[in-house]
Parts: structure tokens; sequence; C-alpha cells
């Protein structure tokens, strides 16, 4: 699927699969492993799919909180499938998170989007949320990388917003119907890009999807002692000028 869109780097050609998988941050690393690892135990027939995907009733009514993580991280057994959501999750995932003002930045969008898609899920019958969370990651690094070009098969060349588009094509081609997913996953990603890139150029700089003051704190512990910190030389500073200067007096 790398090549066949273009998007591939050659990352695994070229580097250790150890290295290329612990050079991955925190949160790609994390979702790629429970992905990989609940693949696994399905095909192992260890967990079965009928404990994974998200039920209103089955997490409200008969309190089976997993569901909530457990729906965006399975993607079927082992298979072709599997690999390609990899690559995607790996590769989109891995570019938003590094490009990311913070950890903090990164991990509220990924709760934002993924709280929202689990509001949206009933409406659309989806159970499995993670090709729609996957779908909103790419959909908003194609929008913050506008000039960037992606070819497809090497038939042709397009510029990467038209990157969801060609995918929802090419599933409209191969599997004859409209993947609701894939719609959904556009539609949680406009919104988040177009109150973070957009619309602050219009209202005065206001950022509405930045993280809260306690959502940074919880991952950046520092993030509001560094104003602090660059006072303090210039006070202790002042204070050995001024016991300098001031006769010892006994």
């Amino acid at each position: 699927m790398a090549a066949m869109l273009g998007a591939g780097d050659g990352a695994l050609g070229q580097v250790p699969l150890e290295q290329w998988f612990f050079e991955m941050p925190f949160y790609t690393r994390t979702w790629t492993t429970a992905t990989i690892l609940t693949g696994v135990l399905v095909q192992c027939n260890i967990l079965s799919p009928f404990q994974l995907f998200y039920s209103f009733r089955a997490v409200y009514y008969k309190s089976q909180y997993w569901r909530l993580l457990t729906t965006f991280i399975y993607f079927g057994p082992l298979s072709l499938n599997l690999l390609f959501h990899i690559f995607f999750i790996q590769r989109y995932a891995r570019m938003l998170e590094e490009s990311a003002p913070s950890p903090a930045h990164f991990s509220w969008m990924l709760a934002y989007a993924s709280t929202t898609l689990l509001c949206l899920s009933p409406l659309f019958s989806q159970a499995f949320l993670g090709s729609t969370l996957s779908s909103t990651l790419v959909y908003i690094w194609s929008r913050k990388h506008p000039d960037m070009q992606l070819s497809f098969l090497g038939l042709f060349i397009f510029k990467a917003p038209w990157l969801p588009w060609v995918m929802i094509a090419l599933s409209v081609v191969l599997h004859g119907q409209w993947p609701k997913d894939e719609l959904a996953g556009i539609a949680v990603g406009h919104v988040y890009y177009f109150l973070n890139d957009i619309y602050p150029s219009t209202h005065n700089g206001s950022r509405p999807m930045d993280p809260p003051r306690w959502w940074i704190s919880l991952f950046e512990r520092d993030a509001f002692v560094a104003p602090e910190t660059d006072i303090q030389p210039a006070a202790l500073d002042n204070r050995d000028l001024a016991a300098a200067a001031a006769p010892e007096v006994r």
C-alpha cells in the first residue's frame, strides 16, 4: 500500500525492525503494539471479537469499560488488511505526533477524536472504530501538508489533501459501497482541522482545540515552572550584588 500510494519512505527496508519500532513516538508505538497483540490474540482464539467491539449497553449497563479502548485497537486477525492499517498508523499518526507542539497536544487530539467517534458510532452502526480513527488522523495530516505530492501506482500524482478521497474511491471500487467509517473519520477530522488551523486566524488567535491547562499539567509537569526559573537567576544576581556592597556587621 505504501508503494501503491507513493507514500512509503523505505524505513522498514533501511533500518532494523527493532530500531524502527523504538524510534516511533510513545502514543504511536503503543497503538501499533496494541493493534498487533490484539490481532495475534484473536488469531490464536484467546480473545473473541465479540469481547472487543463497542456497545453502549455493554459498556454502561454491564460495566464492560474496556470496550471503550478495544474498539480502537482491533482491525481483524492477522492478514494483509491488518498490515495495511498498521502501516497507516505508524506513518500518519507518527508524523502527526512528531510534529505536535507537545505530547499533551497530540493526546488531546486523540481524546477529542476518540470521544467524538464513540458518540457518533450508534448513528452509523459502527462497532469497531480503529479504521475510523485512522481515517481521522490521515485527513488531519493531509490538510496540514497541502503541498506534499503522492502518487497512485505511478499512474497519476496528486497532492496530500486528496489522499482521503483517493482512499474512499479505492474502497468503492473494491467493495462496491461507500465506506461509512472513512466518511465519519473525515467529518471528525475536518472539524478538528477547522477549529485548530482555520478558526484561530479569523478569531483573533482564539484556539478552542488547544488542550486545557489541567490536561497539559498531566503530561508536562514542568510546563508552568519555566517562567519562574527564568526570573530566579536575575534575582540571585541582585542578591549577590547587594551582599557584596553591604558592609559586614558584627
